[in-house]
């Protein structure tokens, strides 16, 4: 049988893994097999960590405001407030209301306060 030269694309494929993992120490860089090993290991954790970087921020935003909350008002957390605004039917998601409690303190406490009066005031349970 002949023998078939394969040409560039093989080497062009290689090389572009190659450049992926370029950083990576060892055998990790330089041996083709295992370099597509780490590159899809790399993906697959780059996929997970952004899935953890959202669920990680939302519960920055929930520690932001339930501090600022409980530092005004005594018996008045995080909880009730997101309970209050639903029923008020607001719509103030939890990072505009964490930039808020860093930015402005006090505008916090006047948008929970007006809240807490309107719930009282209608009754809504």
């Amino acid at each position: 049988m002949t023998r078939t030269k394969r040409g560039y694309i093989a080497r062009r494929r290689r090389t572009k893994s190659s450049l992926f993992v370029s950083s990576f120490r060892g055998a990790h860089s330089g041996l083709t097999r295992i370099i597509t090993q780490q590159q899809r290991r790399a993906l697959v954790s780059a996929h997970q960590d952004r899935d953890k970087q959202k669920r990680n921020f939302r519960r920055l935003w929930i520690t932001r405001i339930n501090a600022v909350i409980r530092e005004m008002v005594v018996f008045y957390s995080y909880s009730k407030l997101i309970h209050d605004l639903y029923k008020r039917q607001l719509l103030l998601n939890r990072k505009i209301l964490a930039q808020i409690a860093i930015a402005n303190r006090n505008f916090l406490s006047l948008i929970s306060n007006e809240i807490r009066k309107e719930v009282e005031y209608t009754g809504i349970i």
